[in-house]
């Protein structure tokens, strides 16, 4: 937290002396345009020639003004988005809020754990660990949550984290960007649409009078300049309408081409802006060479490009000024050749810009889980194996503040399941969960939350936390077996990581005993490996069939003082002591 406040006060001191410099432009800018106003009146009084080149020196000056001006106006944006960055992370580690967006668009309750672990939505791992700002970035980091790398890409993603947490200043500043972006879902599919769809070049017939016109219209008016014959003043005429016309008649081709242009312009600029940080930084990792490798060109940048493509934008987007758009294409054919330069750009680069954006979500996803290491370095990045082993040493929940978290160890070996009993409120389901939020960090390249971990990479499944499907007409009983045929299934192509919370509570005891113990012998069949955490002590004699398969351990309550207490560590063998009869003759119900 130290490193953060210390940051903190840089860039708002930092904003203070940005803050000084706008201002004084700004009143500087302000004598400028009284003295050229001055300059004006005394030259309109007494015709001097003095006054004449004051006003030229006071016009240039303004201009240099506002470029400075605006080069200021955009370091304070920087700073001001780095000063929020660390604010939101300073509250963050002080449990005083989560100011980041929490990926709720992403929520899916049919996949095989998102809902039950609580992946996305209000207090959920999405939203502690998210650090991005774009849309494409979201998206990265969702798609890491969600699906499982092979563990080569897992080692990749790993070095690539290490060596981007230490990369703090770079990574606020790329976040910083991304921010200044705003951009969203609409205008990102709206550029991959553009860079996708067809290019159709100018006619050549229209390729030719975009250069011959404008040549003639100035042939034209040089001849009258010097004949002073009326003539040629009526062909620069005619030549200027038909200028007009021409680019009136590809004004649909135009329009098809500017996206909405103002904001795609600005947009593209601050993605090459980002681009930009990442091919001036050096890396050493594999991962983030590799991803850096996507913007190298033969005879260029993609920043570069990208600068390019926003400025054709920024140009095209003076059509839509009437006056403007007569005037330059009456004059240069102004929009068709901008026009032609970007279908040229669009045919050479277009294909390279989901690419290019890809590396840009891809950092900021991979900066979200640097951010999630540099903020926890007590956890461990897990060692990775082939032989289906998982092991955890001080295993907590990552998401539990440290003060409070209960660690356990926590060992798989020969494909083991555990049978997981203990009292209502004992710890059981937060258990399940850890189990299943480090598998899930394990499988993205995060460290997980544990001092050490050796784990081989398995998908996972979960069955714990299911919901009545009005709009299905489906029942919570039926979603659940619904679920567990899906566990089943995925279980017969590959080895998975199940967990299972107390299943087939829509039914009687022996029915769910039966059905219990039937699920258990089938996943251990299919060399399953999790826990299945049950209140029903007769389902852990099934232990004694499979010694070197299952194992029973617990999570156990006891009465101190009249009171419950629960310690949340887990023991070897079958819950003992029971806390429902004792709360509710404690609270007098019975």
């Amino acid at each position: 937290m130290n490193e953060y406040i210390k940051l903190k006060e840089e860039h708002l001191a930092t904003l203070s002396k940005l803050n000084k410099r706008y201002n004084l432009i700004s009143s500087i800018r302000l004598i400028t345009a009284l003295v050229f106003l001055t300059c004006v009146y005394f030259y309109y009084q007494q015709s001097h020639v003095g006054f004449m080149i004051a006003m030229i020196v006071a016009v240039a000056f303004f201009i240099y003004l506002m470029n400075i001006h605006a080069n200021i106006s955009w370091k304070r944006k920087i700073e001001k988005a780095l000063i929020q960055i660390n604010t939101d992370e300073i509250a963050y580690l002080k449990n005083e809020g989560l100011a980041f967006d929490d990926g709720i668009e992403f929520h899916d309750t049919h996949h095989a754990y998102a809902y039950d672990l609580d992946i996305f939505g209000t207090d959920s791992l999405f939203q502690h660990l998210n650090r991005t700002a774009t849309f494409i970035g979201k998206e990265k980091l969702s798609a890491l949550l969600l699906h499982l790398l092979p563990n080569e890409k897992i080692k990749q993603n790993q070095e690539g984290i290490k060596e981007l947490a230490d990369k703090l200043r770079w990574r606020q500043y790329l976040l910083a960007l991304s921010k200044v972006i705003n951009d969203n879902k609409k205008d990102y599919h709206l550029l991959m649409q553009w860079s996708k769809s067809k290019i159709n070049q100018l006619p050549q017939l229209v390729n030719f009078l975009r250069f011959a016109l404008p040549i003639l219209f100035f042939v034209a008016v040089i001849m009258y300049a010097i004949f002073n014959q009326s003539v040629y003043s009526d062909v620069a005429v005619g030549l200027f309408l038909a200028n007009v016309f021409l680019a009136l008649r590809q004004f649909k081709r135009i329009k098809a081409e500017m996206l909405r242009a103002d904001k795609i312009s600005e947009t593209i600029k601050n993605f090459s802006l980002i681009i930009d940080e990442i091919e001036k930084e050096d890396f050493k990792s594999e991962k983030l060479k590799s991803l850096k490798n996507k913007l190298t060109l033969n005879d260029s940048s993609a920043g570069a490009e990208l600068k390019k493509l926003s400025s054709l934008f920024g140009k095209l987007d003076t059509v839509l000024n009437i006056f403007v758009a007569i005037v330059l294409n009456g004059l240069f054919l102004y929009h068709l050749n901008v026009l032609s330069a970007l279908l040229k750009w669009k045919k050479q680069h277009a294909s390279q810009i989901p690419d290019w954006i890809d590396v840009i979500g891809e950092f900021e996803a991979l900066n979200s889980l640097a951010n999630f290491t540099f903020n926890n370095p007590q956890f461990a990045f897990p060692e990775l194996n082939t032989q289906y082993n998982i092991a955890f040493v001080d295993l907590g929940h990552p998401l539990i503040k440290s003060s409070v978290r209960v660690d356990n160890n926590v060992i798989f070996d020969n494909y083991q399941f555990i049978v997981l009993t203990g009292s209502n409120m004992s710890g059981k389901s937060t258990f399940l969960r850890t189990l299943g939020i480090n598998m899930v960090l394990a499988g993205t390249g995060a460290p997980v939350c544990a001092s050490k971990a050796n784990i081989h990479p398995l998908k996972v499944l979960v069955s714990m936390r299911l919901a009545d499907s009005l709009s299905d007409s489906e029942s919570y009983f039926f979603a659940e077996v619904k679920r567990l045929k899906e566990i089943m299934t995925q279980l017969e192509n590959e080895t998975s990581f199940v967990l299972l919370d107390e299943i087939l509570r829509g039914t009687n005891s022996d029915d769910k005993r039966k059905g219990t113990i039937g699920v258990i012998k089938k996943m251990i069949t299919h060399k399953a490996i999790g826990a299945i955490a049950t209140h029903d002590l007769e389902v852990c004699l099934i232990t004694d069939d499979y010694p070197n398969i299952l194992s029973n351990q617990c999570f156990e309550v006891e009465i101190v003082n009249n009171e419950l207490a629960f310690d949340y560590k887990l023991r070897a063998g079958v819950c003992k002591n029971k806390s429902a009869t004792f709360l509710m003759e404690k609270m007098e119900i019975i």
